[in-house]
């Protein structure tokens, strides 16, 4: 016999729940004793955070009163380290401020050095359509991965593969072109490094017509899923005018109802000759947001079709501007003529004359619109090199937006900003 056994009648019953004792209902006097609010930290070092981020919540119960967010935990001192490069080494660090699709960077930063160069209307036409190309490729690449996390964080695992796999098609043909997979300092000032490989053109055609067929996978998965639909909607409301005051741009302002893109409203390179629409949202909520992105997707894929189509009635040409004092020579020029090898050494270690100046270039970037302020005082290397990150000017919003959310909103309206820590923390 277990000796703890008592009596009946020696002791008040308990509710028991699963066969463990629980305490009594409290009293109804208590309900209205005042609550405290409590402190937590979100970040810097958690897995939705998407970078190195912190966000000092006050919260009352689930509810999200208050979100200090606090940026520049990684800073990558892009700006300054610009000013210690010549105007050519700075494409490897275009590369990593927004690592999800470098190829945008490397045609933002050059198309301003070009401006300043005064021979943006010298740049080859074959080139220009190649900056499209690998741009929209980048575009694409960018969104999947945005709703791939998006959709992952809220537990549907597998849409993330589902678009891990169309990214990494994608990135296949990109190293082909560039030679790396992720950072690869492709564009060149004047043009690009190398033109497309033979049968690279079918190849892409065939991998987005399978891209298609995933974005249809992933929305007849999601787009009537009641938890994704109730996580999504209604969530993290901005309104148009809001979002114009605090600088938003890109598929967090179209999710307003703005239909301002800079391909559409100021083209550059060949954007004017192509037909494509600006999809917008009407609510301006995280559902607005995913969905714009994924038919943005649909959008760069018609942009690539109709480059790749109007590449090929052009025929052949060259890529790279003819002009021995700002374009690099070829290697094997380099490694076999002494004019080569003295040409390249001039511009990496003397670097581009570019006239004293100063000039502000922009262009559409995955997450909205990509500036490059840039002042030279005729030397080879910039005496400024200012970067307008759009995802920068996104965050800062996110004060606002966390207010009156609960706890488990704060990662879906995070990851629909699409926060890049290298572009932000620039």
């Amino acid at each position: 016999m277990d000796t703890r056994e008592t009596t009946p009648g020696t002791q008040p019953e308990r509710k028991m729940v699963l066969g463990v004792p629980v305490a009594d209902e409290i009293d109804d006097a208590d309900e209205d004793l005042p609550t405290e609010p409590m402190k937590i930290n979100m970040g810097p070092s958690h897995p939705a955070m998407h970078g190195t981020v912190r966000i000092v919540l006050t919260i009352e119960g689930e509810t999200v009163k208050e979100g200090d967010v606090q940026v520049g935990f990684l800073h990558r001192c892009f700006e300054k380290e610009s000013e210690y490069a010549t105007w050519t080494q700075v494409f490897p660090y275009t590369d990593r401020l927004n690592y999800v699709s470098p190829m945008l960077n490397n045609v933002g930063y050059a198309m301003a050095v070009e401006k300043l160069l005064g021979v943006t209307s010298l740049i080859p036409e074959r080139a220009q359509y190649i900056r499209v190309i690998v741009g929209e490729i980048s575009r694409i690449t960018d969104h999947l991965t945005c709703t791939a996390a998006g959709a992952m964080e809220l537990g549907a695992f597998t849409i993330f593969f589902h678009n891990m796999k169309a990214r990494e098609w994608l990135w296949e043909l990109l190293e082909e072109l560039s030679g790396a997979r992720l950072t690869h300092s492709y564009v060149r000032v004047g043009g690009v490094f190398a033109d497309l490989p033979d049968g690279w053109a079918d190849k892409l055609r065939k991998v987005l017509k399978a891209s298609e067929e995933v974005l249809r996978e992933v929305e007849d998965l999601l787009l009537t899923n009641r938890i994704f639909r109730d996580r999504m909607d209604g969530v993290a409301v901005v309104s148009q005018e809001d979002a114009i005051a605090y600088g938003w741009t890109g598929p967090a302002l179209r999710s307003t109802g703005v239909p301002y893109d800079v391909r559409k409203d100021h083209p550059y390179l060949v954007y004017d000759r192509f037909n494509f629409d600006v999809p917008v949202g009407a609510h301006g909520d995280n559902f607005d947001r995913f969905m714009v992105r994924m038919e943005e997707i649909r959008q760069s894929t018609r942009i690539i079709e109709q480059a790749l189509d109007q590449m090929a009635r052009l025929g052949g040409g060259p890529i790279l501007l003819d002009d021995p004092q700002v374009v690099l020579p070829p290697k094997r020029e380099v490694y076999n003529t002494i004019e080569g090898m003295i040409n390249h050494f001039k511009i990496i270690v003397d670097g581009i004359k570019v006239p004293r100046g100063e000039v502000y270039s922009y262009t559409e970037g995955g997450n909205g619109e990509l500036g490059f302020y840039l002042v030279s005082d005729g030397t080879g290397r910039p005496f400024r090199c200012r970067v307008r990150p759009p995802c920068f000017a996104i965050v800062s919003a996110l004060p606002q937006l966390l207010k009156g959310l609960n706890i488990p909103d704060i990662v879906p309206t995070f990851g629909m900003m699409n926060m890049i820590g290298g572009e932000c923390d620039r």
